[in-house]
């Protein structure tokens, strides 16, 4: 069997609140498991990691310019 999660367990996994794992689970973005309606709440790793490849975005490349400074407006 796998091993569950508190929410605060799992919230620390994350480096979420509480709240804002509260927020994921009320929309349907973590799976939990529940026993008993209205009863403890516990999170599986698969969830946890499904969760996280979720939120995980790929950088945009910068783009490369000659200098770090903008280059002046020409005045006309």
């Amino acid at each position: 069997m796998e091993k569950l999660y508190s929410r605060k367990e799992a919230a620390k996994i994350l480096g979420v609140s509480l709240t804002t794992l509260d927020a994921a689970r009320n929309n349907g973005e973590i799976s939990f498991v529940q026993y008993v309606p209205n009863g403890c709440v516990y999170f599986t790793d698969a969830g946890i990691q499904e969760y996280i490849e979720k939120c995980t975005h790929r950088a945009r490349p910068v783009e490369k310019r000659e200098t770090y400074r903008k280059p002046r407006a020409s005045k006309k």
